[in-house]
């Protein structure tokens, strides 16, 4: 399987997936979208993963290339490509899906419980009903049309959700690891405030253990992505899709 991951910090540690790439026999590049992309990337990709990112998906005059980035997240939806998006990357997708993004009422940074909804989706199998995620994230959106939640926390209403059965968006962090967390409060410890949701340095290290079971379960979602088959031709935009908006 060829996979395509756009990182969108240079520390971002892309271990979770290289491991599961190498086990797997799979092929993973990683890139940095404000570099440029190529349309080309598209063809014979069989994963594109949006990783996570410090900036905001409307901050579009700050950061041009995000333009770029978003009409090739959409042409990878528009094929049935299949695509992961995560904290930043689900944000993306809601976007480019008709749902606005906007500020959270309330930060979400450490060790947070999620829990399923009843809706299910085939690459959340086996995910449990409720789990603890790490999570930094100040954005959120409304669920977008034509899709369905399957995960909530207490501070934010949509931690996952689905497009058909070929886009994933996660709001949560399987993948971060401890020396990523290291990095990240060495660049943004600022955002360490006094608040419901945003836990401590020393408390979001005693809990660094879980980062191991998190990236076996990201595994599992991999394993399932991987698992399923291409998206019919018959069953692509302009058929059977309703084609989402930038």
């Amino acid at each position: 399987m060829r996979i395509l991951a756009f990182r969108h910090f240079d520390f971002d540690d892309d271990y979770a997936f290289a491991s599961w790439a190498r086990k797997g026999g799979h092929r993973l590049e990683v890139r940095d979208p404000a570099l440029g992309v190529r349309r080309e990337w598209l063809d014979g990709l069989d994963l594109l993963i949006v990783c996570g990112g410090p900036m905001s998906v409307y901050e579009d005059a700050a950061y041009p290339w995000l333009a770029e980035e978003k009409m090739f997240v959409k042409r990878a939806v528009d094929r049935g490509i299949k695509v992961l998006g995560i904290c930043f990357g689900a944000q993306m997708l809601a976007e480019l899906l008709g749902s606005p993004v906007f500020r959270n009422r309330h930060k979400e940074i450490g060790w947070h419980r999620v829990f399923r909804t009843e809706e299910s989706h085939p690459w959340l199998e086996g995910l449990d009903a409720e789990f603890v995620s790490f999570q930094w994230h100040g954005d959120t959106f409304e669920l977008p049309e034509e899709t369905r939640l399957l995960a909530y926390s207490e501070a934010c209403r949509v931690q996952a959700f689905s497009y058909r059965e070929h886009v994933l968006g996660l709001q949560f962090h399987l993948e971060t690891t401890p020396a990523c967390m290291e990095e990240m409060f060495r660049h943004w410890s600022a955002e360490l405030a006094d608040a419901p949701y945003i836990q401590s340095e020393e408390q979001i290290r005693r809990e660094s253990g879980r980062s191991g079971q998190s990236v076996d379960a990201l595994h599992r979602i991999l394993d399932r992505i991987g698992a399923q088959g291409a998206v019919p031709k018959e069953e692509q935009y302009g058929e059977v899709y309703p084609k989402p908006s930038i």
